[in-house]
């Protein structure tokens, strides 16, 4: 029966990482569908050092996600106003990209990626506008900021398909 589960599992993470692409917490979705599937097998499927392996990487992607905009903003010429306000920018666009874009025209979690990238984008030049740089700088810096961000989603994207691989392993090889 634990095959059975394990493929269950192996299929529901892999659209839990779909999530991730999208930017949405799609690897803590993954650790949370092992820790169910040891809830409801009864049992110690996953070993103690497989569990802390992809908390640990879990945490590792979301730390890349979080930094990226800001190191993409700093790496276009950005001062640390700019990065503050890709960071800042990006979490609030994520938010608003989901509450508005999502309502009006695009699906939700296509819309929390692109309120992220934008506002990565926005919060970065706004900032660098506000400390007095040229509008053609602080869009230079805005690009960079977006285009850190979409790596940051890229990366954790790959953290996460590390995640799937390593939780499907164990839960076929217990």
């Amino acid at each position: 029966m634990i095959y059975v589960y394990a493929t269950i599992l192996s299929l529901v993470n892999l659209m839990w990482l779909v999530l991730t692409a999208l930017g949405l917490p799609g690897n803590w979705l993954m650790i949370g569908s092992a820790f169910a599937l040891m809830w409801l097998y009864d049992s110690n499927v996953f070993s103690t050092t497989t569990l802390i392996v992809v908390v640990v990487l879990a945490l590792i992607g979301e730390v890349i996600e979080f930094l990226a905009g800001a190191l993409g903003s700093k790496k276009a010429g950005g001062s640390v106003w700019g990065s503050v306000g890709a960071t800042i920018g990006g979490i609030g666009g994520a938010i608003a990209g989901t509450l508005f874009l999502g309502v009006v025209m695009i699906p939700p979690p296509i819309s929390t990626l692109v309120g992220a990238v934008g506002g990565a984008f926005a919060g970065s030049a706004v900032m660098e506008i506000s400390t007095g740089k040229k509008r053609d700088q602080a869009v230079k810096v805005g690009t960079g900021a977006a285009i850190g961000h979409i790596t940051g989603v890229i990366s954790k994207l790959i953290v996460g398909g590390l995640i799937w691989l390593i939780i499907t392993i164990a839960a076929f090889w217990p």
